[in-house]
């Protein structure tokens, strides 16, 4: 699938990771396509899960979400079944904003947004602590944001493109 991307997929993608609400019309001038064509390749794109969806920017500060907290969970258990309970519960949990399995000390990063530390504190109480299976949880305190990407420009730089194949392969 990503080894069909040409150079002018990855341009579509790049112009719509800046802004996915630009026009059929306006992307066509950006990539040099006809506004059919890129769309067409849009629409491919969608129908085969490269992109997923579209979603706005929030400013969490300005909602008053200033505090995110990056949540290190340890299990008590890795087997399948712990894994399997947990992240189940942690789906339910409305603070968590991500949650990746990881390998190394921790089972698990969670991010959550919280209005200050009191809010936090009812999270971690009421959510965090009675996950089941949390052994251990450490919070480490987001000062600011200094990038935030849902792809790296690298990553779009290195798809190759279709019909190629990476050097040793």
């Amino acid at each position: 699938m990503l080894s069909a991307l040409d150079s002018l997929d990855r341009k579509i993608l790049r112009e719509l990771i800046q802004d996915a609400r630009i026009s059929h019309l306006a992307l066509s001038e950006r990539v040099g396509l006809s506004a059919t064509a890129c769309a067409r390749r849009v629409l491919q794109m969608e129908k085969t899960g490269i992109i997923k969806g579209y979603a706005a920017n929030i400013d969490v500060n300005a909602l008053g979400f200033p505090l995110t907290v990056i949540v290190h969970i340890t299990l008590d258990r890795q087997n399948e079944d712990a894994l399997a309970r947990f992240e189940t519960e942690i789906h339910k949990c409305p603070d968590v904003i991500s949650c990746h399995l990881m390998s190394g000390a921790d089972d698990y990063q969670v991010q959550v947004l919280a209005c200050g530390m009191e809010d936090y504190e009812r999270i971690h109480k009421q959510h965090l602590s009675r996950l089941p299976g949390v052994a251990r949880l450490q919070s480490s305190f987001a000062m600011r944001t200094v990038v935030k990407r849902s792809i790296s420009p690298a990553a779009l730089i290195m798809i190759r493109p279709a019909g190629t194949q990476r050097r040793g392969k």
